[in-house]
């Protein structure tokens, strides 16, 4: 939409006017461009915005048709002459200019939008929620979109959570005629595929900060029955309790901040709790190394230990420790280290408003009921209460791996 190299000054004045407040000074010099140049697309289609913004749509129409008839290939003129349209109450036609717009740059957003909102009025709700559906799951930074676009992808969040809860509903039924077939079958994958599939669930993957063994499935939380050493453990949770009540009486000498970072690291998201004792930890075992006086201090906890199948890996593992997390703190979003490992968490002081996330499932502790995780997958905790929380955690294998992996790990490292 370039001017012609020998084009008066008058649509730069009309610019200037414009931004001075005059507004229709600035639309009789924009008539006098397009009365000497009629293919002005430039002033074509700054008139019609001006007839727009005074709800005039009939005017920018038929300004706007002369701008892509000068400029065909601009998908912007095509885009406002579909706001054109839409306004004057054309969904058809504006759906033909969107269409259009959208051959031409197939990502410009704002067209995106207004296509799926357009569907919708058509009464065509599916590939209206789909074409939502699409442009959420390309991200757009709402920052770099026009306000309307903003609006518009607001209310596409509301369309795409009414047609996910529709599919959901219906799903209902045919699921329930697969499970009687399969009485005693185990559907927990099978209903989070459904959950996905209805916008219910985002599919977490593992994405460690070092090893990354290859072709471990992710999962979140594991199945008891690959630990069937657990209840033995939960067993132990009033004789574990009991120590760490006693380091707690004794005002916590051996905690030590669990984020501590070099001078020189980048901190990113644990910058609030980097060397805060807001989230302390009394280690029995570190990085492979057992800490001798910790664990003569708490013997029951030292001999739970030791009747356990923990990871070992020299240097790197097992880490063992009472992890406290202060009143009103919270862990961010974050992922470990290496999935040849699996997280064991004992809880032992959960008071109400603690929770912990893995991957899309949410679980709250309950003292003395374990579970083991995959920390390779996003992870958070939180404690929105006025009471300290403590946990046991310890690290154990991944138990999909077989003996023989495991020994090709240590070698690895």
């Amino acid at each position: 939409m370039a001017a012609a190299a020998d084009e008066p000054d008058l649509f730069a004045q009309a610019g200037e006017a414009w931004r001075q407040g005059r507004h229709d000074a600035a639309a009789e010099l924009l008539e006098m461009v397009v009365a000497g140049q009629p293919r002005h697309a430039a002033a074509l289609n700054s008139l019609a915005l001006i007839a727009l913004g005074r709800h005039d749509p009939d005017k920018a129409i038929g300004w706007l048709e002369r701008a892509v008839a000068a400029e065909p290939g601009s998908a912007l003129l095509w885009f406002n002459l579909a706001r054109a349209v839409a306004m004057a109450a054309d969904p058809e036609r504006a759906l033909a200019a969107l269409d259009r717009a959208l051959s031409i740059d197939p990502y410009l957003v704002p067209a995106l939008l207004m296509k799926a909102e357009t569907l919708g009025t058509l009464g065509r709700a599916v590939e209206s929620a789909a074409l939502y559906r699409a442009v959420i799951a390309a991200s757009p930074s709402l920052d770099s979109l026009p306000e309307a676009a903003r609006e518009s992808l607001a209310r596409g969040l509301e369309v795409v959570r009414a047609d996910d809860e529709r599919r959901a509903k219906a799903l209902e039924a045919p699921l329930a005629e697969v499970s009687a077939a399969f009485p005693g079958a185990d559907f927990h994958r099978a209903h989070a595929y459904a959950e996905q599939r209805t916008g219910r669930r985002k599919v977490y993957v593992q994405q460690p900060v070092s090893g990354h063994f290859p072709y471990l499935p992710a999962i979140e939380f594991f199945p008891r029955e690959h630990f069937p050493w657990l209840a033995a453990l939960e067993a132990e949770t009033g004789a574990i309790r009991s120590e760490l009540l006693s380091l707690w009486e004794e005002g916590h000498r051996g905690f030590r901040p669990y984020v501590a970072f070099d001078p020189d690291q980048p901190v990113n998201q644990w910058a609030e709790l980097d060397h805060s004792t807001r989230w302390s930890a009394w280690f029995f075992w570190r990085d492979g190394e057992r800490q001798d006086e910790n664990c003569g201090r708490c013997p029951a906890t030292a001999a739970a230990l030791a009747a356990l199948p923990l990871l070992d890996l020299p240097g790197k593992g097992p880490t063992a420790m009472f992890s406290i997390l202060a009143p009103r703190t919270r862990i961010p979003p974050h992922t470990g280290s290496n999935n040849v490992r699996t997280t064991v968490h004992l809880p032992l002081v959960v008071p109400d408003g603690c929770g912990f996330r893995v991957g899309a499932e949410t679980r709250g502790w309950r003292v003395g009921e374990a579970w083991a995780f995959d920390d390779t997958i996003e992870h958070e905790a939180w404690n929105d209460s006025d009471e300290p929380r403590a946990i046991f955690i310890l690290d154990v294998w991944n138990p999909l791996l077989t003996e023989a992996e495991r020994a090709a790990v240590r070698a690895v490292g």
